[in-house]
């Protein structure tokens, strides 16, 4: 590490067991993450305050090469296994190891991206007021239910509306179901 790690000790005396098992924490990040900047890590002692009632908090801050940084700085109020000190260091230091490990998946691409929901526009509508067609924007006709249709919204679709909906399989092919109008159909009446 280019500093030494600065350890902060708020509502309680430092002390030297835990100045070492954080030091190995943060030995195994940078093994394993690359050489950190900058650390700092904040034990906050149990306090009188009603939210975090007898749990250590602990926040790290961490800072690496090329940008990357940890950031853990909430504890989970409702864990009482917080109340022992070895295991709230050791829950917040798997938090910022996996901080870490997404931050370098998605560096390698790794990460999934998900899509928006596909676009289509309403080609037709039943007479009978049931049902209707979509085109979506790769060039297939779906069929959907008014049942489908989100927020009751079926009876303010017409020719042409722009709408977003999810395609699953039904009895006679792909059919669209999930269906939301988008812009200023979408306002609420």
């Amino acid at each position: 590490m280019q500093t030494a790690v600065e350890l902060d000790f708020q509502g309680m005396d430092a002390r030297a067991d835990v100045q070492a098992d954080i030091s190995r924490h943060v030995a195994a990040l940078e093994e394993r993450f690359g050489r950190a900047i900058a650390c700092r890590v904040v034990v906050k002692a149990p306090g009188g305050h009603h939210r975090t009632g007898g749990l250590y908090e602990i926040n790290i801050g961490m800072a690496l090469p090329d940008g990357r940084e940890v950031n853990v700085d909430r504890t989970a109020k409702a864990d009482e296994r917080h109340s022992e000190l070895s295991f709230a260091i050791n829950d917040a230091f798997k938090r910022a190891r996996r901080q870490l490990q997404d931050n370098a998946r998605e560096l390698q691409g790794q990460v999934k991206t998900h899509e928006g929901a596909p676009i289509g526009t309403v080609a037709r509508l039943d007479p009978s007021g049931e049902f209707g067609f979509l085109d979506s924007n790769d060039g297939r006709e779906l069929y959907f239910h008014r049942n489908s249709v989100l927020d009751g919204a079926f009876p303010r679709l017409t020719v042409g509306t722009r709408v977003t909906f999810a395609e699953e399989e039904g009895e006679k092919g792909a059919q669209a179901s999930t269906v939301t109008l988008l812009g200023k159909h979408n306002m609420r009446v």
